[in-house]
C-alpha cells in the first residue's frame, strides 16, 4: 500500500490547487486546511517539560514515560456538517499502552541494567518499557454539550467490523497533495538499545484523506513490533452526505532470533526503516472496520 508521501508540496505549487479543489488553508499561525466539509489540522509543539511529565504520570498512574514526549502535539480530522471530530494525541495513545499493560519485552541481562530508571537500585523491569500501544486514534461528536439538543446527548460513534477495504487505486492515483504532514507523539531511543516511536502521517488529495499512525519498535537483537492503523475517506460527490470513513488496522511482530532461522541477517542494524523491511515481519493481527455515525 502507498503510504503518505514524505514529500511536502511545494507551496506556491499548494495554493492553485487548493483553490482549485475548492478548498482554503487554515487562517495564519495554524497548520491545515478546510476542505471538503473537513477541517484537517497538526500542531507541533516541543517535548513537555519535567512539571507537565509529572503530571502525566499522575493522570496515568506511573512512574515512567519515554524519554521524548510532544505532548501537546496532534493531529485532527473534522467533519464539520456532522461535528464528528478523529484526532491522535500523545496522552491518549500513552493511557493505552498503560491500559494494555504488556509484559516487559525480555532481553539480555546486559541490557536490562540500561532500562533501569535508577541504575543505583537493583531492579526488575515489571512495566513495558517498549511503550507499545494499541491506539488507533480517538473519535467524538465535537460540540457544546451545553448547546446539545435532549436527543443528542446519548450521541456515539463505534468502530464496526467491515470487508470493504481501502481503495488502493485511488491512493496509487497521480493527484495534487493539497497537504501533507508528519506528527511524532512519542519516541524513546530504549537506552541507545534500540527505538520506541509513535508517528502520525497525512495527506490530503482532492478527493480523499489518508492517514497512517505507526507505532514501530525495535529492541535490538531480540524482536521488532509494527503497529499500523490507516484511515481513508473519500469525499464523494454530496458535500452533505455522511462520509464513508475505513479504518485498517495491521499488527506485525518477529523475534530475531526467528529471523535468524529463516536466513535473514540478525543484524539490528539492517532493520532501521520499517517502510524497507515490512513485509518481513509477519502478521499477527489485521483488521477492516466502518466508523458508524450516530443517527
Amino acid at each position: 500500500m502507498e503510504e503518505p508521501t514524505e514529500t511536502e508540496p511545494a507551496g506556491e505549487k499548494v495554493e492553485p490547487n487548493l483553490k482549485a479543489a475548492g478548498g482554503e488553508i487554515l487562517p495564519a499561525g495554524r497548520s491545515g486546511l478546510r476542505l471538503r466539509g473537513w477541517v484537517v489540522e497538526s500542531r507541533h509543539r516541543p517535548i513537555i517539560n519535567s512539571l507537565a511529565r509529572q503530571q502525566w504520570e499522575e493522570k496515568l498512574g506511573t512512574s515512567h514515560l519515554p524519554e521524548m514526549v510532544f505532548g501537546d502535539s496532534s493531529l485532527t480530522l473534522l467533519h464539520e456538517e456532522t461535528a464528528v471530530k478523529i484526532s491522535f494525541n500523545a496522552f491518549d495513545a500513552l493511557s493505552e499502552w498503560k491500559h494494555e499493560g504488556l509484559p516487559p519485552v525480555e532481553v539480555p541481562a546486559a541490557a536490562k541494567w540500561k532500562f533501569r530508571s535508577k541504575p543505583s537500585q537493583q531492579v526488575i523491569l515489571d512495566y513495558d518499557y517498549t511503550f507499545t500501544t494499541p491506539y488507533c486514534g480517538g473519535e467524538a461528536i465535537d460540540r457544546d454539550p451545553e448547546k446539545l439538543e435532549a436527543s443528542d446527548k446519548n450521541l456515539s460513534l463505534c468502530w464496526e467490523d467491515s470487508r470493504e477495504e481501502i481503495d488502493l487505486v485511488a491512493l496509487a492515483s497521480k493527484e495534487p497533495i493539497l497537504f501533507y504532514d508528519e506528527v511524532v507523539l512519542y519516541e524513546d531511543e530504549l537506552a541507545d538499545s534500540g527505538v520506541s516511536l509513535l508517528t502520525v502521517k497525512v495527506r490530503v488529495m482532492p478527493n480523499y484523506w489518508f492517514l497512517l499512525l505507526r507505532f514501530w519498535l525495535r529492541v535490538d537483537g531480540v524482536l521488532m513490533r509494527l503497529r499500523d492503523t490507516r484511515l481513508y475517506c473519500s469525499f464523494g460527490s454530496d458535500p452533505h452526505a455522511i462520509p464513508i470513513i475505513l479504518r485498517e488496522s495491521c499488527w506485525r511482530e518477529v523475534t530475531f532470533q526467528d529471523l535468524s532461522a529463516q536466513g535473514f541477517s540478525s543484524d539490528s542494524a539492517s532493520y532501521s526503516d520499517p517502510n524497507l523491511i515490512m513485509q518481513t515481519i509477519p502478521v499477527i493481527m489485521k483488521k477492516t472496520q466502518k466508523l458508524r455515525f450516530p443517527g
